[in-house]
């Protein structure tokens, strides 16, 4: 089959809607709008406190089970590698069956297993489920993405989607917060059932004010169809830098939040687990950062806009380093600012960049960003295991200068296409 027939074959097995004269999609200001994007903050918040609940618990998980860091970590990097595992086909589903549709299940399933994970008897049994909820929450993440594509006019795309990443960060600050308090009181147990419990407001509210799709086409499940559409994604240069990014700034992220418990408890901070808690507030910097990325955007361009939040991750690395308590809070704002900054840019990208199959573009981008945080996550532990918190942030640096060459082979890239444009135009006068 010739590139071009399968582009043709990836495109009829997902249809696109297309908006009719007078785009009926919604926009800031218009109607549904506003629901909308509550509902989407709320799913947002959902599934980022689920998917968290345990990391900034991890040192009394390793005391209450025995457990050292690296195994504890596992109830972190294990929800996030099934959810990567599970993206791709769920969104398939989504294709098939409807965006709110899938997104319901999801969300329905992973917090019936958030109420019982406080009952886990052992750390084996505290992983398994972890997991499970980790592979329920992957019909979320890129549905949401493909509805807001979808529902959404494309000028507004990038700040609806911010305000979806906005309640990723509320979510994963809200639920270690209120968890790290709970569980200096009444252990991790409870702290995690209560993070559950609210998943559940969080999810019913969710379903009961997202609007119905109105420009939704389903798609088919065929296997086949589904391959050419995912190897279409995959053959795009500039989709595949975008998700090797989000996996990137993900390690980063995922490296230093799975630690820093274990680095703050320690000499010569020694910190109560409420207080460490608490310091899961600089998450409110990402939901700053993550719904001002469509202005940073406009005024610096994509790539702009990526040299600037890796450059405020890496700013961030450097003072976390400093073994003061303040020097060490600041660089947690600013890794936090710089990462949300960077993926609010980096998913946006993707879908305004996918023009067929927009859930399986996104999909493989949740993929690539969950794969970074497991990595992050376990990988991190390990380094902070045989080097300390010096070794976790290298394991930062590392990221980040992925993400510099990256984004510069990208500039480089586009340059060089303009000029063989610009070159082919002069010939062919």
């Amino acid at each position: 089959m010739s590139p071009a027939s399968s582009r043709a074959a990836a495109t009829s097995a997902v249809a696109v809607p297309v908006p009719p004269t007078g785009d009926t999609r919604m926009a800031p200001g218009g109607p549904g709008y506003r629901r909308m994007s509550f509902a989407l903050f709320l799913a947002g918040v959902a599934t980022f406190a689920l998917l968290y609940s345990t990391q900034a618990l991890l040192p009394l998980v390793s005391s209450g089970f025995g457990a050292s860091a690296s195994a504890a970590s596992w109830t972190v990097s294990g929800a996030t590698g099934a959810l990567a595992l599970c993206v791709l086909p769920l969104s398939a589903l989504s294709e098939r069956y409807g965006r709110r549709t899938v997104m319901t299940a999801s969300l329905t399933v992973a917090v019936t297993v958030g109420l019982l994970v406080p009952f886990a008897p052992n750390l084996g049994v505290l992983i398994a489920l972890r997991v499970l909820q980790g592979a329920a929450l992957a019909g979320l993440p890129a549905s949401a993405m493909a509805y807001l594509a979808e529902e959404v006019r494309p000028k507004a795309l990038v700040t609806a989607i911010g305000l979806f990443v906005a309640g990723n960060s509320i979510g994963g600050m809200s639920g270690r917060v209120i968890g790290g308090w709970i569980a200096q009181e009444w252990g991790w147990r409870a702290a995690v059932g209560t993070i559950g419990v609210i998943a559940v407001v969080c999810a019913v509210a969710f379903r009961l004010l997202l609007p119905a799709p109105r420009h939704f086409t389903p798609g088919s499940l065929r296997p086949r169809a589904l391959a050419q559409t995912v190897a279409g994604h995959l053959a795009n240069p500039l989709l595949r830098r975008l998700y090797v990014i989000g996996a990137l700034f993900m390690m980063v992220f995922g490296g230093v939040y799975t630690v820093i418990g274990y680095r703050l408890t320690a000499a010569p901070f020694s910190l109560p687990q409420g207080v460490i808690g608490s310091i899961f507030l600089v998450y409110l910097v990402g939901t700053v950062s993550s719904a001002a990325a469509g202005k940073l955007v406009a005024r610096l361009g994509r790539r702009g806009t990526l040299y600037l939040a890796a450059g405020t991750t890496t700013a961030g690395l450097l003072l976390a380093l400093v073994p003061r308590l303040p020097v060490v809070l600041l660089g947690l704002v600013l890794i936090t600012a710089g990462f949300f900054a960077g993926h609010a840019t980096a998913s946006s990208s993707v879908s305004h960049t996918a023009t067929y199959g927009r859930a399986q573009a996104s999909a493989l981008y949740q993929s690539a960003y969950y794969i970074g945080s497991s990595v992050g996550s376990a990988v991190g532990a390990v380094a902070f295991h045989a080097a300390g918190w010096a070794g976790t942030v290298g394991l930062g640096f590392v990221a980040v200068l992925g993400v510099v060459s990256i984004t510069l082979w990208g500039t480089y890239a586009a340059r060089a296409q303009r000029r063989r444009g610009a070159a082919g135009a002069v010939a062919a006068h």
